[in-house]
């Protein structure tokens, strides 16, 4: 059976979604949700709905005629798009999805701080006044293996007693063997129960280092005192530590609401994304795209989509995280004045916003796709161009070049191929331009060019219909240098000038003005868009190749496996300098000498 025909815009989305794990949420014409799925890798995943071979069942049938708009939302692991479809399902309660009588979630773990003796307890509600509470788990062993670490290394009560209420007149058999010091009999006193509660805190929250060294330390003790027994419970309990991620993939902030901010750029549009975590999980994601940004700076238009789309927005609550300060600042603070703003630079608020500005980046890279209006697509853009260019023949398949340095340093070209104009990704290239073009913009160009059209010719690859270079006449004539010197044969090529959106074309003195809302310059700008997108990518990779070659790799001492433990652990070169000796020295492989080597060599390097 022939699938449907898919609608234009439904098909750009199509054209552009992420290849990452993540969540996939089914619309009709009228918005209303109709299914929520997930994803290993979203891109196969969606596009299969639409492949000759999908299940053809009478619901699969029902489905496939009702879809109208796909919304993606990218998370970072397999494991997160299971508790983000559990999230979203309960949220929305679509037509099309299996829905549990019961319902149940996944586990969590629980501290009932609101006790005098808090308990250390597994639950899948989150109805427990007072409760702290970390996960979901969606590893059941991995959350064995958490409190199995708790109750080796800390006494915390397992009986259900209303303490300090109810009183035992003798202790059960877990004081016996070990496990609780007997608060219920007034055997240890409240003030040191809780101070062992917070270092149970420490330990959920990730705070791994400072209780190796107190198991480290009580290992040593009990074996100083011929206690054998205790000593190898801790000899365990530290190996355990050493090979235990950490405990939460999606844990809580603060009291488990807050609505983190993410934001990307690039060029003169913008995409300001609001996700929402309630009780420590994400129910939702919204976003707007911000355009016409010129030479405003990142600071103004933060400022201006917290103004125009959060400030007004509904349900929101307390605690709001940011990337970085916006302008106005003061004037945004009276007018929220109940929120608490934050900017974090580590922990699981920094998690958030890490993925709050993935969503971000990933929308803005597809979405952008979409920039005709709907009166801007009655005719054909790649017809367009052709007649506005003056070409011969129609550019079906165009190529843009740019290229992208770091202040002269880490020069990269980059080449994309849109087909009907729409990316082609799987033509897609990049060039680390190795001669004079370091230092000079033509010469790169002029190296590009002569490198694509040398390797086309050798693999007998077609050539496209259209060159677009970014820059002026300069960069033109130079790719039109290297063309001829290479014997490619004539390819119309012309270049975009960014500050005035002019367009050169050979053979014609005067610049062509193409007009603003024209359907030819908005596809040669989106062509110039995602060149340089593409560029900056590469040229960021390479970038933080250099920094890390420069500073880590040349540590004495500090070969690959205990380079990859050390950004692992840290998560990059600015965590390992922040870390200190002690913390560095838990790291498997390293000892305290070598720990204060790795400082001393990354405080002293330029």
């Amino acid at each position: 059976m022939t699938p449907p025909r898919i609608p234009d815009a439904l098909q750009r989305k199509l054209d552009t979604l992420p290849e990452g794990p993540g969540v996939y949420l089914w619309k009709d014409a009228g918005g209303e949700m109709l299914y929520v799925g997930k994803a290993k890798r979203l891109r196969s995943r969606v596009r299969s709905y639409f492949s000759a071979d999908f299940d053809l069942s009478p619901k699969s049938r029902l489905l496939q005629r009702l879809i109208a708009d796909v919304e993606t939302i990218v998370v970072p692991s397999e494991a997160q798009s299971l508790i983000l479809e559990n999230n979203l399902i309960k949220e929305y309660r679509p037509r099309f999805n299996v829905r549990l009588k019961d319902d149940k979630s996944y586990p969590s773990i629980a501290v009932t701080l609101a006790d005098r003796f808090p308990r250390v307890l597994v639950t899948r509600r989150r109805d427990i006044p007072g409760a702290r509470y970390y996960g979901p788990y969606t590893d059941v062993g991995q959350l064995r293996r958490t409190l199995a670490i708790i109750r080796r290394l800390y006494t915390v009560r397992s009986c259900h007693d209303d303490l300090p209420n109810e009183v035992r007149e003798r202790p059960c058999l877990d004081y016996h063997i070990g496990r609780c010091r007997a608060p219920c009999v007034g055997w240890q006193a409240e003030d040191d129960y809780r101070r062992m509660v917070a270092d149970v805190i420490d330990f959920l929250d990730g705070r791994t280092g400072d209780v190796r060294q107190k198991v480290r330390d009580a290992m040593l003790a009990a074996s100083a005192r011929e206690d054998y027994e205790r000593a190898q419970q801790m000899r365990d309990a530290l190996r355990w530590l050493e090979r235990l991620e950490e405990p939460a993939s999606v844990e809580v902030i603060g009291t488990g609401d807050a609505d983190i901010i993410g934001y990307a750029r690039d060029g003169d549009d913008a995409v300001g994304v609001l996700l929402r975590v309630r009780d420590g999980a994400v129910v939702g994601r919204e976003h707007r795209f911000l355009e016409g940004l010129e030479e405003e700076r990142d600071r103004a238009v933060l400022s201006a989509f917290l103004v125009r789309y959060y400030v007004p927005a509904e349900h929101r609550v307390r605690r709001v995280v940011i990337p970085f300060p916006p302008d106005d600042w003061d004037a945004l603070r009276e007018l929220l004045p109940e929120a608490e703003w934050s900017q974090p630079q580590r922990g699981t608020a920094q998690r958030w916003l890490e993925l709050a500005d993935h969503n971000a980046r990933h929308l803005l890279e597809s979405l952008r796709i979409e920039s005709f209006e709907t009166e801007e697509r009655a005719e054909d853009p790649v017809y367009a161009l052709g007649r506005d260019l003056g070409l011969n023949a129609v550019p079906r398949s165009l190529v843009c070049v740019d290229i992208s340095h770091n202040q002269g340093r880490d020069t990269v070209g980059s080449l994309v191929w849109f087909e009907g104009g729409r990316p082609k990704k799987s033509e897609y290239r990049k060039f680390k331009i190795q001669g004079l073009g370091q230092q000079d913009d033509f010469a790169a160009i002029h190296e590009v060019i002569t490198r694509y059209l040398t390797r086309r010719r050798e693999e007998s690859s077609p050539l496209p219909d259209l060159f677009v270079i970014d820059g002026g006449k300069g960069q033109l004539n130079a790719a039109l240098d290297a063309m001829e010197k290479t014997g490619a044969g004539p390819v119309a090529m012309v270049s975009l000038a960014k500050r005035e959106e002019e367009v050169f074309v050979p053979g014609r003195a005067d610049s062509l003005r193409l007009p603003r809302r024209s359907p030819s310059l908005r596809l040669l700008q989106r062509a110039r868009d995602e060149a340089h997108r593409f560029g900056l990518a590469y040229n960021r990779q390479r970038r933080t190749t250099r920094t890390i070659t420069s500073e880590l790799l040349n540590i004495p001492g500090v070969g690959p496996n205990r380079r990859r433990r050390l950004l692992e652990r840290f998560g990059s070169l600015a965590g390992v300098k922040s870390a200190s000796v002690a913390e560095l020295a838990t790291v498997p492989g390293f000892s305290a000498r070598l720990a204060e080597r790795v400082l001393s060599h990354l405080n002293t390097a330029k």
